[in-house]
């Protein structure tokens, strides 16, 4: 299993690698580097570009080294929660444009919608119940975008500090668990339907303790019936 969860630490730059060693919310680390780049045609091309260009994201494809799920922030954040709170873990996480990049074992972006639909919790079960006039579980469980064989993602900068691009450019795509071997450990689709099953029903129970206790209405009158006349 890869040690993503490892705190922060900084090695002397050694030579030939073009990145700190170092595994933290900030970066990759040389291994790292080494295993994303791997995933393109021309790995070395990858390389000598972050070398040149540590601060620059880019595209890569799916389907053999990684897949990716592609899951809203707010429901994604809630699967790595469950993924490190009360599981294996979690492989590399990035953000991109508001959406959360679970990195996966290749394989997952072809069997998870299919354990979803199976399990109920697929986006088609939700529109069938919609449709029916009644809202059921399948709804808490937005649609996840499964990327495979075929399909690429934008990989952020290797290196995510103060001294690239503008701090816009940073949210909008940076690592929240960076890869920091050659051989990370990746979740495969029955765990990350377990962790999509356990947000959801996370979710589900705050929005039911939320709605117990509904806000007071303002305009509401308020009657004294403490005394009798």
């Amino acid at each position: 299993m890869s040690s993503t969860r490892n705190p922060a630490r900084t090695i002397p730059h050694g030579p030939g690698a073009p990145f700190p060693d170092r595994s933290d919310n900030a970066g990759v680390t040389s291994e790292g580097a080494t295993w994303l780049a791997s995933a393109g045609t021309y790995p070395r091309s990858t390389l000598a570009l972050w070398e040149e260009r540590p601060h620059a994201p880019v595209v890569l494809p799916c389907g053999s080294t990684f897949d990716v799920v592609n899951a809203p922030a707010i429901f994604g954040r809630r699967m790595l929660d469950r993924l490190r709170d009360e599981g294996p873990g979690s492989g590399p996480v990035a953000t991109y444009r508001g959406r959360m990049l679970l990195f996966a074992a290749p394989g997952t972006a072809q069997r998870l919608p299919s354990l979803l639909e199976w399990e109920e919790w697929g986006s088609r079960g939700a529109g069938d119940q919609e449709a029916a006039g009644h809202v059921g579980r399948c709804e808490a469980v937005p649609p996840l975008l499964c990327h495979g064989t075929g399909d690429a993602v934008t990989v952020p900068a290797p290196i995510s500090d103060g001294t690239g691009p503008s701090t816009a450019a940073r949210l909008e795509s940076r690592w929240l668990v960076a890869p920091d071997t050659r051989h990370p450990w990746l979740p495969g689709p029955e765990i990350l339907l377990w962790a999509a099953v356990r947000a959801a029903r996370a979710a589900a129970s705050a929005a039911v303790r939320i709605s117990i206790f509904p806000p007071a209405d303002q305009d509401a009158k308020v009657y004294d019936v403490s005394r009798r006349r």
